[in-house]
């Protein structure tokens, strides 16, 4: 077993997560690293990964610890269920840019895009209204 976690620290406006090992190795995760390599089964389909999309503007509502090894991680796209051991996390924070590499090939190979489905943050005009 690996380095055990210390400290997470949720950056929420710059949708970052903090986590800081034992052995002072410190990294600065992205949120949608975290939710597109979820250690889920959803994610990883039972051998054959699944990719997912659209998930760059995605968020972490809540962070939930599981006994002394791992934390549930809960998105704000309503993805709850990968547990999160510090050896992952370790893994991902070590590896964050090959493991980014890989999704963004993978996406562009389908075709797919980082960017969220609907805008955020835009206002509509009703013109049946005016």
């Amino acid at each position: 077993m690996g380095p055990t976690v210390t400290a997470l620290k949720l950056k929420r406006t710059s949708r970052l997560l903090e986590v800081t090992f034992s052995n002072k190795n410190q990294f600065s995760i992205s949120c949608e690293l975290l939710r597109v390599c979820s250690p889920s089964a959803e994610v990883h389909g039972h051998g054959n990964p699944q990719l997912v999309t659209n998930k760059r503007m995605v968020n972490i509502d809540k962070i939930e610890p599981v006994g002394n090894y791992a934390v549930k991680l809960h998105f704000d796209d309503g993805h709850n269920t990968g547990l999160f051991s510090w050896d992952v996390l370790h893994d991902l924070g070590r590896n964050q840019a090959s493991h980014f590499e890989e999704y963004l090939t993978r996406l562009k190979a389908a075709k797919a895009s980082r960017e969220p489905l609907i805008p955020l943050n835009v206002q509509f005009h009703d013109a049946s209204k005016d």
